[in-house]
C-alpha cells in the first residue's frame, strides 16, 4: 500500500514535470517546481501550477511553504502564508488534485519564474482530531470545495 508521495497530473504528463525530492538527508521538505514559465506582476497574487498531485493517508496533509531564497532574494510570499493540501484533494473531480501555489510579489518590479524553478517546499504531516469529531462529508471539488 502506498503511504505518501507525488504524481504528475494528466494535463502535464508529457511536459517533463519532475517528481519532488529532498535534496539532503536532513531536509524535511520536498522541493516543488513551476510547471511552466510565469511573470509575477508587482503586488499581484499569481497561481503557479506545479503539474503535481500528492497522495497520503487519511490522517495526513501536505504543508506548503515558500522557499526562503524566493522570499529573501525576490520578495515573494505565499498568498496564504502556509498552504494545506488535504488527503481528499487527491484526484478530486475539479482538477485531479493539481497543486497550485499562490505567490504574491511584494516588490515593484515583475519577477520571472522559469519552468523547473523551485518555488516552494512541501512537508508531509499528520494531524489529530477531537474526541467528538463527526466529519462525514466527502470532497466534491477542488480549491474551496467546502465553502468560501
Amino acid at each position: 500500500m502506498k503511504k505518501r508521495g507525488f504524481e504528475v497530473v494528466s494535463f502535464y504528463a508529457r511536459e517533463g514535470v519532475h517528481i519532488p525530492e529532498r535534496k539532503t538527508s536532513g531536509s524535511s521538505g520536498y522541493d516543488l517546481e513551476a510547471a511552466e514559465n510565469y511573470v509575477l506582476a508587482p503586488h499581484v497574487i499569481t497561481p503557479i501550477g506545479t503539474g503535481l498531485k500528492a497522495y497520503m493517508q487519511d490522517d495526513g496533509y501536505l504543508s506548503i511553504f515558500i522557499r526562503s531564497s524566493l522570499a529573501f532574494k525576490k520578495g515573494l510570499t505565499l498568498a496564504n502564508n502556509t498552504g494545506i493540501i488535504d488527503s481528499d484533494y487527491y484526484n478530486n473531480p475539479d482538477n485531479e488534485g493539481h497543486i497550485s501555489i499562490g505567490l504574491y510579489n511584494t516588490g515593484n518590479e515583475p519577477v520571472f519564474i522559469k519552468k523547473g524553478d523551485r518555488i516552494a517546499q512541501g512537508i508531509f504531516m499528520k494531524y489529530l482530531t477531537c474526541d467528538d469529531d463527526c466529519a462525514e462529508g466527502e470532497r466534491v471539488g477542488g480549491i474551496g470545495s467546502t465553502g468560501e
